[in-house]
């Protein structure tokens, strides 16, 4: 492994939103117990922040128990919490591309990436993504990958992500379903240390179809998926009636759940442990974290933000990085 294989890099996410200040509280209580490097304009860091500016990620350990390490890189313009400006939009999408250059070389163990605002991205840079999966998807050169919700009491993975829920049943095939659970499967095992994960299947209608009375896709579609994964070995089961896979008991029951789409995934991640959820996404290259939730516009600046869910993105980053290694 790299002599930075312990490393975390930071891209710096929204200079508007909270990214910088949570960061920097990160960084308080962090410090060298996890080294991590921040991308960014050392300008939009909330003043007074012990920075030191390093040339690579590997400077990070010697640095982060007295200050904020910062691979720097300069923006157009100053950040204003709450207000974002065009003239930014590149320097965001630019530090998440160092910060996948550096992982990709072995520069840095894993990478963290702060939000983004896709609509400040879209009008400033003509940013082309629905998000940071397919972007990162994209940079790594990966048909498909999968986006992972996860917090101690649960994780879950959505089939389809950012689409209207209108057009779900139709993107919903039996191949982008196979590639989603051998996705998940395979990540659990090489990021998670799980060898042989449990995956629990939800399904698609009210209880699961009920045999076809309320809609065929559970039935045609997602049964015999999970009866061919079944068949090659992965200790799966579904449909289930998603109404009844969240509570304690059926979560006691499975390591991951996959849901056919967004809000059947993130509603119960966000009610069970809102300030905790990680989003990683599986099938990279490379490791990639991030916490889960938005840019938060309304109270950035005010020193409120809770960076509860970006140190347990950097800390479960640091846990892939070792169970990676461990894996082979």
């Amino acid at each position: 492994m790299s002599d930075a294989s312990d490393v975390i890099v930071l891209s710096c996410g929204e200079p508007a939103g909270i990214g910088p200040e949570i960061a920097v509280k990160a960084w308080e209580v962090l410090r060298a117990t996890l080294p991590f490097a921040w991308i960014g304009d050392p300008r939009h860091l909330p003043g007074g922040t012990p920075v030191a500016e390093i040339a690579a990620p590997s400077e990070a350990r010697t640095i982060a128990g007295h200050a904020l390490p910062v691979l720097r890189h300069d923006f157009p313009a100053p950040a204003t919490p709450g207000k974002p400006v065009a003239e930014n939009a590149a320097g965001v999408i630019e530090a998440i591309r160092a910060g996948v250059a550096l992982v990709s070389d072995g520069a840095a163990g894993a990478l963290c990436t702060a939000p983004i605002h896709k609509k400040a991205l879209m009008d400033g840079a003509g940013f082309a993504y629905p998000g940071h999966t397919e972007y990162l998807a994209s940079l790594a050169g990966v048909d498909r990958v999968v986006m992972l919700l996860a917090a101690p009491a649960l994780r879950v993975v959505p089939t389809t992500i950012h689409i209207p829920l209108a057009d779900v049943p139709a993107a919903l095939t039996r191949a982008l379903l196979t590639d989603t659970i051998r996705i998940t499967h395979d990540g659990l095992r090489r990021d998670f240390g799980l060898t042989a994960p449990r995956i629990a299947v939800a399904g698609l209608n009210p209880h699961a179809g009920e045999g076809g009375a309320m809609g065929h896709e559970d039935l045609e579609l997602i049964a015999p998926v999970v009866e061919a994964m079944r068949a090659e070995g992965m200790a799966i089961t579904g449909p289930h009636s998603a109404d009844t896979m969240f509570h304690g008991a059926a979560r006691a029951r499975y390591d991951v759940a996959i849901a056919m789409y967004h809000d059947q995934a993130l509603i119960p991640i966000k009610t069970i442990d809102f300030e905790g959820g990680v989003n990683v996404t599986l099938g990279l290259p490379f490791i990639r974290t991030s916490p889960d939730h938005g840019t938060a516009f309304d109270i950035a600046g005010k020193g409120v933000a809770d960076a509860t869910s970006l140190i347990a993105a950097l800390r479960m980053a640091a846990e892939m990085v070792r169970a990676r290694a461990a894996h082979g």
